[in-house]
């Protein structure tokens, strides 16, 4: 009677760990969106142009949707959960803040989507490179 007791104490006690795991890993999913911009720096955007954050935006855009892949490849596998928390979640939350910050800059900024098919301007041509001329006490004897 006592080792029936014990096992399913224990039995108890692992389905007890499992839901405890289960509501942090589900509280972390749901804080990242409110906590995102807190691991980014919030004057990063300051002093960037419209074209720099468009730029900026598209690259965060892509590897925000990179990580995003890779989080839902690693949750197919056995303990997915746990591997993509601990290898991409971090990284997921940093491009979300900062991304998240890019975009406040963008609207206060009043940017607009550059077109596209608008062309780059054209930039000046470069002059060449002008080397000095060889100084006139160092003449080869």
């Amino acid at each position: 009677m006592a080792a029936s007791f014990s096992s399913s104490l224990r039995g108890s006690g692992a389905l007890l760990v499992l839901l405890a795991a289960g509501a942090v890993l589900s509280g972390c999913a749901s804080m990242s969106e409110t906590v995102a911009p807190a691991f980014a720096d919030p004057a990063a955007y300051e002093l960037y142009d419209c074209k720099q954050l468009e730029a900026e935006r598209k690259a965060l855009a892509a590897r925000t949707a990179e990580l995003q892949k890779l989080m839902d490849k690693a949750e197919t596998g056995a303990g997915g959960a746990v591997v993509s928390e601990l290898a991409y979640r971090n990284d997921y939350v940093s491009v979300r803040g900062r991304a998240q910050l890019a975009e406040d800059a963008w609207r206060r900024s009043r940017c607009r989507e550059t077109p596209p098919g608008a062309a780059a301007p054209a930039a000046a041509p470069q002059r060449p490179d002008i080397k000095p001329a060889p100084k006139s006490g160092s003449a080869v004897r």
